[in-house]
């Protein structure tokens, strides 16, 4: 249900600064939470899905953002109108390498669970998803990369009942997200 101030962002908003980080600043974002939920997102290009991802983050409460610096888009005034607000409020870190972000995380006590539909995979409604933990989301079209794959500590995947095999990127981060929040008991 879309709450009822949602609205584009003011003119005067797409002009605020972004808090634009890199992977260094990640253990001092983690020390500001207790049981970090965390949105990762490995390659997402196009600004729309970007935009549309880090609204959904902010609405489930995630602590921030991890994305790639290259092959993913930039956080320009597309990304900006597209997330109504969440991209001058969330903290976001462009990491050089996802892989050492995802490291840096798991120093920091963060449990890892990549998306993918692999054999492995279980069903997302099946894991724990409660402590410390971020969700890594996959380009379109390819998914998560395989090494970012292997970084990971396990893998869920929505379960697919119909004839398409996948949904849009920022559709199923706001199906991972929201059982997160559901099973940290936020109702």
């Amino acid at each position: 249900m879309a709450r009822s101030n949602d609205r584009a962002p003011r003119h005067a908003d797409l002009h605020k600064p972004i808090r634009l980080l890199d992977e260094a600043d990640i253990p001092a974002l983690l020390a500001q939470h207790k049981d970090p939920l965390i949105l990762v997102l490995d390659g997402v290009q196009d600004p729309h899905n970007l935009g549309a991802c880090l609204r959904t983050a902010d609405c489930a409460g995630c602590a921030f953002v991890v994305t790639t610096r290259k092959n993913s888009s930039p956080v320009n005034d597309t990304v900006r109108k597209v997330a109504v607000g969440a991209a001058e409020h969330m903290p976001i870190v462009q990491a050089n390498n996802l892989r050492n972000a995802l490291v840096k995380l798991k120093d920091g006590g963060v449990w890892i669970a990549g998306t993918s539909d692999h054999k492995t995979s279980q069903s997302l409604y099946t894991a724990k998803l409660t402590g410390p933990l971020a969700i890594v989301m996959g380009a379109e079209g390819d998914g998560i990369r395989h090494l970012t794959a292997e970084t990971c500590d396990f893998l869920v995947r929505i379960p697919m009942l119909g004839a398409v095999p996948c949904l849009n990127v920022s559709v199923s981060a706001g199906v991972c997200l929201f059982e997160a929040v559901r099973q940290r008991g936020h109702r």
